[in-house]
């Protein structure tokens, strides 16, 4: 019994203990950003961040009250497909709402924005 409970333990560990960008499938990380680079995207991304997103993960992307933080190298360093699979799906277990409200075109620029908060990322704006 004791060990049927720590192996449950275990399992609950990794599935809620993962990033949610790890659970994205790989097929996700396949799909590029239409607009990487683009000034007018990344200013649009910013502004749909800071009503989308700052709520819970801070102005700049550097966390509140335990949501985690975007300006971080996971997240710059994801596949930018992979973030725009975890805008779209959400993530009920960590705390996260699905945005797929919002048009896909909106979700890529909070993408394009969100990538460049990181001290060290190479899309830094």
């Amino acid at each position: 019994m004791v060990q049927r409970l720590l192996m449950m333990l275990a399992a609950l560990t990794l599935c809620y203990g993962a990033s949610p960008l790890q659970k994205a499938p790989a097929k996700a990380a396949e799909r590029i950003n239409p607009y990487e680079g683009q000034d007018a995207a990344w200013r649009a991304g910013r502004k749909l961040f800071e009503r989308e997103c700052a709520a819970c993960h801070g102005k700049m992307g550097e966390g509140t009250e335990g949501k985690p933080v975007l300006a971080s190298p996971e997240v710059a360093q994801a596949k930018p497909g992979t973030v725009e699979w975890l805008l779209r799906n959400g993530s009920i277990v960590h705390g996260m709402p699905s945005f797929s409200q919002l048009p896909e075109a909106e979700r890529w620029q909070i993408v394009t924005f969100v990538q460049t908060l990181a001290p060290d990322s190479s899309h830094r704006h």
